[in-house]
């Protein structure tokens, strides 16, 4: 129990108590406000606790998984794809002949590597 008590841990503790009390302050709040006649209100009403409840959830969740000693996953490594080896060598090719083709075709496979980190 004392590794919750690290300075870290408190500053969680503390995060996560300051949001909830922020949040159902919000609620009461967007209550009275919906009961002084403005409508859209009522769904701020309910969806300030809402958040209150998933601070509440997450903040269980870390100290549990802390308590069990679970990991964060490691990020996963994008690797090349094969057609990258193979535009290099095409370009690289290129370049000894046509330069300007080449600076084109780089700029193109570029484009084509943006594209795909997008989706």
């Amino acid at each position: 129990m004392r590794r919750f008590l690290t300075p870290g841990w408190l500053g969680l503790h503390a995060l996560a108590i300051v949001l909830c009390a922020s949040f159902l302050g919000f609620g009461w709040w967007q209550y009275d406000r919906a009961q002084a006649g403005n409508d859209r209100s009522w769904a701020y009403t309910f969806e300030w606790p809402i958040f209150a409840i998933f601070v509440i959830v997450m903040w269980i969740k870390m100290i549990r998984d802390e308590r069990d000693g679970v990991e964060p996953q490691a990020p996963q490594v994008i690797e090349e794809p094969a057609e990258a080896a193979i535009t290099r060598e095409i370009i690289r090719r290129q370049e000894e002949e046509d330069p300007a083709l080449a600076a084109y075709n780089r700029y193109l496979a570029r484009l084509n590597s943006e594209s795909h980190r997008r989706d």
